[in-house]
């Protein structure tokens, strides 16, 4: 099968970036030919002001595409990130070459000026079901009126369009918990599917969980990723000959680097490699974000590893580990659950047996083969709904 990826790159590379190239890289590796078509958002205040405002609908961009699939006639299109260099007028253009498309939905850009369906520091769904112009009057987009303004008008147009209902015969959503959202949102149930991602196999851990001291965090350092509360949390519970890892970086970093606490140490940014490696080799990982997560990598990864993952309950994020047991899920934000949740990892029976599941869950779910199949099984529904 012929398959050509659309995709527009995130400026600091991130998850869907890392789905996108993994998706190629595993479809190549099963025989299928795999042409990637990749946009870049520009940089500077002109150019990106420019691209901005033709985000609701670029024509070169469309124009572009289209003389591609006519060129190289792909079987399928896949069609991943379009915010904002392409834009949704991309899908008209596979359309008018008469190239079935499959869509994954990462995150909520479909309904949602910032695609996160949160705003001062709590979930908000609106938009949902709504119009998403209180996108603009809460400057959901970077803080900004006229940032928020084209984000809002490219969702508002392509909703008055029909642009998605009309130009996408298939849409993937990572979890049951987005899909009940774009549901709601005005995306038709039947052109729906859920397809987790997929992780590949890290290979055996070298001692249970419970062997290790170590409790790890990987991820952006930032509030809404739970940081915060996290610390709070650790600092309540003093943990005797446990170590807290925190892996990432982001806005909270230097005031973190300033104020050190007690078994508590920051790496900074790691290669994927380097946070595997922590990761076979750790005890928990802990993922107190309050955010609808879309389906967060280290997560995944985690349970590769045969890790338990403490979670916040909240979005799809509960989907993922809900097998390693109720005790695993906390309440977002609220630090004195969170140091009760950090007490059941002195428990060794606990971890260890929650490890067991993690890795379960992994096999059955987001395994490189179980991912594959999906793909395909995706691909071939498509193919019978060609434009």
């Amino acid at each position: 099968m012929k398959i050509l990826q659309v995709h527009t790159q995130y400026r600091e590379p991130g998850g869907e970036d890392a789905v996108v190239e993994a998706e190629g890289e595993l479809l190549a590796a099963a025989g299928h030919d795999v042409l990637l078509h990749l946009a870049r958002n520009p940089a500077g205040a002109v150019r990106t002001g420019a691209a901005l405002a033709m985000s609701p609908w670029n024509p070169l961009a469309a124009r572009e595409l289209r003389r591609l699939a006519e060129r190289v006639r792909p079987d399928i299109a896949h069609v991943h990130n379009t915010w904002y260099a392409l834009s949704p007028s991309v899908l008209t253009a596979l359309s008018a070459a008469a190239v079935p498309v499959v869509m994954t939905l990462h995150n909520y850009r479909l309904l949602c000026a910032n695609a996160q369906l949160f705003r001062d520091g709590h979930a908000c769904e609106d938009c949902v079901g709504s119009h998403p112009w209180h996108g603009v009057r809460h400057r959901c987009y970077r803080g900004s009126l006229v940032a928020s303004t084209p984000a809002a008008g490219t969702i508002a147009l392509h909703h008055a369009l029909r642009t998605w209902n009309r130009h996408v015969q298939l849409f993937l959503t990572l979890n049951d918990f987005a899909r009940t959202r774009f549901v709601r949102g005005g995306l038709p149930a039947d052109k729906i599917q859920v397809k987790p991602n997929f992780v590949s196999d890290p290979g055996p851990r070298p001692a249970p969980p419970s062997q290790s001291r170590t409790i790890l965090y990987v991820g952006r350092l930032s509030a809404e990723k739970g940081v915060e509360t996290l610390l709070d949390a650790w600092d309540a519970w003093r943990p005797s000959g446990l170590e807290l890892v925190l892996v990432g970086d982001g806005p909270l970093r230097p005031a973190l680097e300033q104020r050190p606490r007690p078994a508590v140490r920051l790496t900074g940014r790691m290669p994927r490699e380097a946070v595997s490696d922590w990761m076979l080799r750790s005890r928990a990982l802990v993922f107190p974000s309050v955010l609808y997560e879309g389906q967060p990598m280290a997560v995944l990864e985690a349970l590769a590893c045969g890790l338990p993952v403490l979670t916040s309950r909240v979005g799809g994020t509960v989907e993922l580990v809900r097998g390693q047991g109720e005790q695993w899920l906390v309440p977002p934000g609220q630090r004195v659950a969170w140091t009760q949740a950090l007490g059941h990892l002195s428990d060794t029976d606990l971890v260890d047996r929650a490890g067991v599941r993690a890795r379960r869950l992994y096999e059955q779910r987001f395994s490189r083969r179980t991912g594959l199949r999906l793909l395909e099984e995706a691909y071939r529904l498509a193919l019978t709904r060609r434009p």
